[in-house]
């Protein structure tokens, strides 16, 4: 019997899976305990186009990324950082704050997405990865400076 998963079911698939099982087993068990409905022909159609719907959701989205990260690349972005009478840098460049130049120079890129290895604590001009998308990623400048 062909039936619509209704949730995970270990060792048989995943939530939305169409899979054919004993006619026993899906009677008494999964219908049963409501974890799968019969899959007729009209509910097989619905989940072939809901798919299909999704898949099709997450292409533009990989494409609207894809655009974003070559807008990215290659783009510097300043970081202000206050200092002391001779100089030195208060605290370090972190996430956070290279997340916010980000969002001030338009880019609406979470703390979470940059990649850095270490924070940064002096002057100059870094290079940082920023994951923008499942293997989307695109390298940046950050320019240090004092504020």
């Amino acid at each position: 019997m062909k039936i619509l998963l209704l949730q995970d079911v270990k060792s048989h698939g995943k939530k939305g899976d169409i899979i054919e099982v004993n006619d026993g087993y899906a009677k008494n068990f999964l219908i049963k305990k409501k974890m799968a409905v019969q899959a007729t022909n009209q509910i097989i159609n619905e989940t072939n186009q809901k798919k299909a719907s999704e898949q099709r959701r997450l292409e533009l989205e990989k494409q609207e990324a894809i655009k974003l990260a070559e807008r990215l690349n290659g783009n510097t972005i300043v970081v202000e950082i206050a200092c002391g009478e001779n100089g030195k840098m208060f605290g370090s460049v972190t996430a956070k704050e290279i997340s916010e130049a980000l969002l001030k120079s338009g880019y609406d890129i979470d703390k979470k997405k940059v990649n850095i290895k270490e924070p940064i604590k002096s002057y100059g001009v870094f290079n940082v990865e920023v994951k923008v998308y499942a293997n989307v990623t695109a390298k940046i400048n950050i320019n240090v400076i004092k504020k």
